[in-house]
C-alpha cells in the first residue's frame, strides 16, 4: 500500500473513530473520587454526576486496592480500573461509566452516550500527505538514561524514564526527540513545534512510531495526531517536556479541531 492511500485510511479511520460511541467527544464528566463511598446519580450533590436519570443510581465503594460498584437494588460487583488495560464499564439508562487509575488516583469518566445527536461533528482538518515529513532518523542510546517528571494538562507529574532518543537533521539543525513510551512494537512521542496554537492544537500532538531497526527509526509526522484533550476537557494528556519543544512549524499530521476544548 503507498502512502497516500495509508493516510487515507487512517484518516478515515481517526473521523470514524471521534464520530463513533466511543468517542472522547462523548465524555461528560470526570470525577475524582474519595476513600470509602461515593454517590453516583443526576443529584446536585453526587460525587459522581451522571447527565439523567434518576437521582440516586448507586455508589461506589474504593476501599483500596478494590472498588465496587452498588447499584441501587442490584448485586455489588468489584470494577477494573484502566490501570491494566480496559477498565470495566457501567451501563446505565442516560451514560455510562468506568473508572480510570492516575498513579493510585482514581476517578470516574463519565459518557453520554446519546452526544452524536446533540453536538455536530465535521471531522479534524489535516495537512496533505508530505513524503518530506517522513524522516529516518537515528535511534540513539544515551549514556545515562533521563528520570522526566512528564506533566499533564492538570497539572499532576508522572515519572518517565527515557533510555534512547530519535535524532534527525531539519533544515541543518540537529534535533532530537524524546519518546515517552516504548513497547515490543512501537514508540510514542508527544511533542509541540512552531504550529501549535496556530495551525494545530496549541499543547502539542501525539505520534506513534514503528520501533527502531538497524538503529533506524521512522517518524512520518503526516500521522501525527491531536491528544484526547484536544476534543474534551475531561482527559488527563500528557503534555509535551520542554525537550521535545521543536523549533520549526511542522505542516503535517492532524490540523487544530475547530470545536478545540481550550487547553
Amino acid at each position: 500500500m503507498d502512502k497516500l492511500e495509508s493516510h487515507r485510511r487512517w484518516r478515515n479511520a481517526r473521523h470514524m473513530e471521534l464520530s463513533g460511541p466511543e468517542s472522547w467527544l462523548g465524555l461528560a464528566g470526570l470525577y475524582w473520587l474519595e476513600p470509602g463511598i461515593n454517590v453516583v446519580g443526576s443529584a446536585d450533590d453526587a460525587a459522581v454526576r451522571l447527565p439523567g436519570g434518576p437521582p440516586r443510581q448507586g455508589v461506589l465503594d474504593w476501599d483500596a486496592p478494590h472498588i465496587l460498584w452498588q447499584p441501587v437494588g442490584g448485586t455489588a460487583v468489584e470494577l477494573e480500573t484502566d490501570h491494566a488495560g480496559r477498565p470495566t464499564t457501567v451501563d446505565l439508562e442516560n451514560g455510562t461509566f468506568f473508572i480510570v487509575d492516575r498513579d493510585r488516583r482514581l476517578a470516574a469518566r463519565v459518557r453520554d452516550r446519546d452526544w452524536a445527536g446533540k453536538r455536530h461533528f465535521d471531522g479534524v482538518a489535516c495537512f496533505d500527505y508530505d513524503p518530506a515529513w517522513r524522516i529516518e532518523a537515528c535511534w540513539e542510546s544515551l549514556a545515562e538514561p533521563l528520570s522526566m517528571e512528564v506533566p499533564n494538562v492538570s497539572g499532576e507529574l508522572k515519572p518517565v524514564r527515557v533510555a534512547q532518543r530519535a535524532v534527525f537533521e531539519h533544515a541543518g539543525e540537529t534535533v532530537a526527540l524524546l519518546p515517552m513510551a516504548v513497547s515490543e512494537r512501537e514508540v510514542f512521542f508527544v511533542f509541540r513545534d512552531r504550529s501549535s496554537g496556530r495551525e494545530t492544537y496549541g499543547a502539542g500532538r501525539f505520534l506513534k512510531a514503528p520501533v527502531a531497526v538497524d538503529g533506524k527509526i521512522t517518524l512520518d509526522l503526516n500521522f501525527a495526531y491531536n491528544p484526547p484533550c484536544a476534543f474534551t476537557p475531561f482527559a488527563t494528556c500528557p503534555l509535551p517536556p520542554p525537550e521535545n519543544w521543536l523549533p520549526f512549524a511542522i505542516a503535517a499530521g492532524e490540523k487544530k479541531w475547530s470545536g478545540e476544548a481550550g487547553h
